[in-house]
């Protein structure tokens, strides 16, 4: 009978020792889940103090769309060799904003002038390929954002669009 009781003493021994590799592992992991809670708060915060200003921006721009003006139809004679040419050209102008309409508006005659002469400098060969029409768009902004005014400010033309073009 003096065996009998040894065996409860060696799982009493036991029980302790399962109970507390159990209790290891939950700390372990409460530990876990604890610094990953932190690290994915920390994330969070810092993505949400970035994104403000780049929300901004970005609304910034969106809120700003540009203007586009439209012009009356251009008709001119070209440079030729080979007998008379000549191209009748419609444009649409875009521009920073509703100022730079009004102003251009304001100024057109000017800008007509512009466009008149260098148009009619042009030859006919030159303005029949892709890239003589990429030439001619850049040009047309490049005297459009010539100032109205000496030391005056130039104006905002982004860009040139044809609507039509008919060289004859």
């Amino acid at each position: 009978m003096s065996k009998a009781p040894a065996k409860p003493a060696a799982s009493a021994e036991a029980a302790p020792a399962g109970k507390s590799k159990k209790k290891l592992i939950i700390m372990i992991a409460v530990g876990v889940l604890v610094l990953a809670a932190v690290g994915g708060g920390a994330a969070v915060f810092l993505s949400k103090k970035n994104h403000p200003d780049k929300e901004k921006e970005h609304k910034a721009e969106v809120m700003k769309p540009p203007a586009f003006l439209p012009l009356e139809a251009f008709t001119v004679n070209l440079q030729s060799d080979t007998g008379d040419k000549y191209l009748q050209v419609s444009m649409t102008m875009q521009v920073e904003d509703e100022a730079q309409v009004t102003l251009i508006k304001a100024n057109m005659p000017q800008v007509r002038s512009r466009l008149l002469m260098l148009l009619s400098s042009k030859d006919a060969t030159e303005l029949l390929s892709a890239e003589g029409k990429e030439h001619l768009v850049e040009e047309i902004v490049e005297q459009v954002k010539l100032p109205f005014t000496p030391k005056g400010e130039s104006q905002k033309v982004t860009g040139v669009f044809f609507t039509a073009f008919i060289i004859q």
